[in-house]
């Protein structure tokens, strides 16, 4: 069996390529943001929160780590819908995404929290710090700096995973995708392409991460070494 590729069939559709690309970094970059905002709260809640709420942050945790990406997906967008609340199936992944990474961010912070030894704390109440003073710059920034590299990997994984809300039509690349394959009838094709766009936008990403770890950590060395 022989096969041709024609690669320029999908010449007339790279704004369509281009549009998916650009919202699945969207929906990543939201996604990310939001996630890294309630995971951080919820390890912060499951360290030094009252028993109710290590308790309801380890049953979320749990649920969502323990249950596949795409049935979560769908309890939001088909679930909220039954409810007789409507959502576009672009904000219910941006929320289905949020929930997602969120869990798994709480235990990549959680961790960065408990390997910050207790003699730190108690040095820097010796120098009469505030307990909010503490808690940010003794233990939060530095255990965040600690498993950065961990929650940059989850990021970048967020975003291939974006691919399943294809599943309830957001246009985001691998839905389009399937619309131009539909079309040209060139799936190979059209797979390959999304499969180089996907690889791009990972070192996109992790090139992102690694500016801004080296503008926010390394500018905290040169002040902790200036103090």
């Amino acid at each position: 069996m022989s096969y041709t590729f024609d690669f320029a069939a999908l010449l007339p559709y790279w704004p369509d390529f281009l549009w998916g690309a650009l919202l699945t970094l969207q929906l990543s970059a939201v996604a990310t943001v939001a996630g890294f905002i309630v995971g951080t709260l919820c390890a912060i809640g499951r360290a030094d929160g009252s028993p109710v709420v290590r308790g309801i942050v380890a049953a979320y945790v749990e649920v969502i780590r323990n249950t596949p990406l795409l049935v979560q997906v769908f309890i939001i967008y088909f679930g909220i819908a039954t409810l007789g609340i409507r959502v576009s199936a672009n904000h219910a992944a941006m929320i289905a995404l949020t929930v997602n990474v969120g869990a798994y961010t709480c235990e990549i912070v959680r961790a960065g929290l408990q390997s910050i030894h207790r003699s730190q704390v108690e040095a820097a109440e010796c120098l009469g710090l505030s307990r909010a003073q503490i808690y940010w710059h003794v233990i939060v920034r530095p255990a965040i700096e600690r498993v950065y590299p961990s929650l940059t990997s989850q990021y970048v994984l967020l975003m291939l995973a974006s691919s399943i809300t294809s599943q309830i039509s957001a246009e985001e690349l691998t839905a389009v995708a399937n619309r131009i394959q539909s079309g040209t009838f060139r799936a190979f094709e059209t797979y390959i392409v999304v499969g180089i766009i996907y690889l791009v936008l990972s070192f996109v990403m992790r090139g992102a991460f690694t500016a801004f770890a080296q503008a926010a950590f390394t500018r905290r060395r040169k002040l902790g070494t200036t103090l």
